[in-house]
């Protein structure tokens, strides 16, 4: 069943959840900092004579200077008992990951497609993607081993749309309650739609809320590099990709994996929420993924071969990174440009038929419709349309599915 966002069910159900809404402020007075803000002052300044939770248990003002509101979120216990996953969902997940390391080592000779909306933004449009989406799964599960893109957080150069999570009614609100609340159904549906999903890892904490129904993680680009983000793969239960830098780097990507496969303790939080030590065992199932960079593509026969011979001086040659690699069609290597996307798919198409080796799957960005639009509030915005970069559209993707099916029956053949 669809959830729809928009309701007062909805949001009768997320004030509920969040179990109170203690403030920085009182609301009188983060009324009155909206206020100041909105006229170009100073809260800090204008603002000071105004009592504060941290002169009440003795602190000093010397913190939290340029911080309005500490707005405490549900505990993950908390989400996950308001919507756990029930037992046919949890056997999709648990089989679905299985069946993503067989593709990594290369004990399932199965194509890995992980194809979907380049963001989520519209609960209702992905879950009308993921119905369209199984059918086709289903048809060509004998060639392909296809997991919906279902991403929920972006990672921005600069400012922009941060994502679902962040701000669910993409009108500059951040009602991140709302958010989390909204990705973990999101999940619910595409799952209970048959599929498994697939997500990117940016904030540390989010895992914790919908981890458990993702099926494969990626690191993107501008994170591959960051001791935080290895650390918290160290500890994740499903296959992680490292995407190369954003300069184009695959020795980044590389170390990403390795150390990610080795022990960790770091900062975290419990599912109460708490704040605590996480120790984790490491994960040996990450493995890199080409995207292309700033300077052009990196998805050739020779970038792929020039990857993999660093994948293999650093990584064991029993690991998933070492059997093969992911090729992401947007991005750098297509220019984030849809019409181009479609012609990188069918160039690696030709190349599994011909059994190129080093290639265990590709990502595809695709939604209903071809394109993209400038974000906006939902009601003024095309269905099915993407806000952020430009994808397949949904007949485009159908038909090079069926390609890339084609080119793995192709590959047996030969």
């Amino acid at each position: 069943m669809a959830h729809d966002p928009h309701t007062p069910q909805f949001e009768d159900h997320t004030r509920a959840i969040a179990q109170g809404r203690p403030l920085t402020y009182t609301p009188e007075q983060l009324h009155a900092v909206h206020q100041i803000v909105a006229e170009g002052g100073n809260p800090l300044t204008d603002m000071h004579d105004l009592p504060r939770w941290e002169d009440e248990v003795g602190i000093d003002r010397i913190i939290n200077r340029r911080v309005m509101e500490l707005d405490p979120l549900p505990t993950p216990a908390q989400v996950l008992t308001e919507l756990p996953l029930d037992a046919r969902a949890r056997h999709l997940v648990a089989s679905s990951r299985d069946e993503i390391r067989a593709c990594l080592y290369g004990q399932d000779d199965r194509l890995l497609v992980l194809v979907g909306p380049c963001s989520v933004h519209d609960p209702a449009a992905a879950l009308d993607y993921a119905r369209r989406l199984e059918r086709v799964r289903c048809e060509l599960e004998n060639e392909l081993l296809i997991v919906m893109r279902v991403y929920f957080e972006k990672p921005r150069s600069t400012v922009g749309w941060k994502g679902l999570i962040n701000d669910p009614d993409i009108d500059g609100s951040h009602n991140i309650q709302k958010g989390l609340l909204l990705a973990r159904k999101t999940l619910l549906d595409v799952l209970g739609a048959g599929l498994a999903a697939a997500t990117e890892f940016l904030e540390p904490t989010s895992p914790q809320y919908i981890s458990d129904a993702v099926s494969w993680g990626a690191i993107g680009a501008r994170n591959t590099e960051s001791q935080v983000h290895r650390q918290l793969a160290s500890g994740l239960s499903m296959p992680i990709g490292f995407k190369n830098a954003t300069d184009g780097s695959v020795k980044a990507a590389v170390n990403g994996c390795f150390a990610a496969a080795q022990q960790h303790t770091f900062f975290g939080i419990d599912h109460m929420g708490r704040a605590c030590a996480v120790e984790t065992i490491g994960n040996p199932d990450c493995h890199v993924v080409l995207r292309g960079s700033s300077s052009g593509p990196n998805y050739d026969a020779d970038s792929v071969a020039q990857a993999m011979e660093a994948v293999r001086a650093q990584m064991p040659a029993d690991s998933a990174a070492a059997h093969g690699l992911i090729i992401d069609c947007s991005h750098g290597n297509s220019g984030k440009d849809d019409v181009r996307q479609a012609h990188v798919v069918r160039e690696i198409a030709e190349r599994v038929a011909q059994g190129e080796p080093g290639i265990t799957g590709i990502m595809m960005e695709s939604f209903l419709e071809g394109g993209n639009q400038p974000a906006a509030p939902l009601n003024q915005l095309v269905y099915g349309k993407s806000i952020t970069d430009k994808c397949l559209s949904w007949p485009v993707t159908e038909q090079l599915l069926h390609e890339l099916a084609e080119a793995v029956r192709t590959r047996r053949w030969n």
